[in-house]
């Protein structure tokens, strides 16, 4: 149950951030559209806020998803090719800023109470320690170069002007790219986000926790 509110502040945020972003760089589309709003409701897509992670679940796999995309008008940014990159870019920073707000948080408590914490206090770091995982994982995912996430518009940015053509086109086909790749790691169990995406969470993970103890020790 720690899981859904952990996952649904950091989907809800991260694509405010890349809202909000957007906006300061010249396209309002978003707040035209009502869209910057911490209303889960506003961001829920079916099947990247429902479907896949409810079936990462059920199959014991890490769970992962994504919202509804805050609308984005590139030609509404004063550069469009570095604006969109930085967009991009909001979302995951916005996680990994939350991940040290959790962080932070996490040190305070250990400072506060110790270790082992009370039982009441124990949930919390439960869930903090969840909270840290999930804004990890969201960053990192999304910063992989498949379309539709934001690695790829990243990637899109630094690609030179014909290159960078084809690739936007490919951004069409993004959700069935990432459910084919989904879908064939169930099928054929590749564990490809074992082999991608997790040793960079483990990695980040410790680096979090480090600066708890840090921040814990300093008390």
């Amino acid at each position: 149950m720690l899981l859904v509110p952990a996952l649904v502040v950091a989907i809800v945020f991260h694509e405010v951030a890349h809202g909000l972003a957007a906006k300061a760089l010249g396209d309002p589309t978003a707040s035209e559209r009502g869209r910057l709003t911490f209303n889960p409701i506003k961001h829920v897509d079916p099947v990247g806020t429902l479907l896949v992670p409810g079936g990462l679940l059920l199959m014991g796999a890490p769970a992962f998803g994504w919202a509804k995309p805050v609308p984005v008008n590139k030609y509404r940014l004063r550069n469009p090719r570095w604006g969109m990159m930085a967009v991009a870019a909001a979302g995951p920073a916005m996680n990994f800023a939350l991940a040290a707000i959790g962080a932070v948080v996490l040190g305070l408590i250990a400072a506060v109470w110790g270790y082992p914490e009370p039982g009441n206090v124990s949930i919390v770091v439960e869930a903090l320690s969840m909270f840290l995982l999930i804004n990890i994982f969201l960053g990192m995912f999304n910063l992989l170069p498949i379309p539709p996430f934001d690695g790829s518009h990243i990637v899109g940015g630094l690609l030179p002007g014909k290159l960078r053509f084809y690739w936007e086109r490919i951004q069409r086909f993004g959700i069935v790219l990432i459910l084919g790749v989904i879908g064939y790691s169930w099928v054929f169990g590749t564990g490809w986000l074992e082999v991608t995406v997790l040793p960079l969470v483990e990695g980040a993970m410790d680096i979090y926790i480090g600066l708890a103890d840090m921040i814990a020790q300093s008390f």
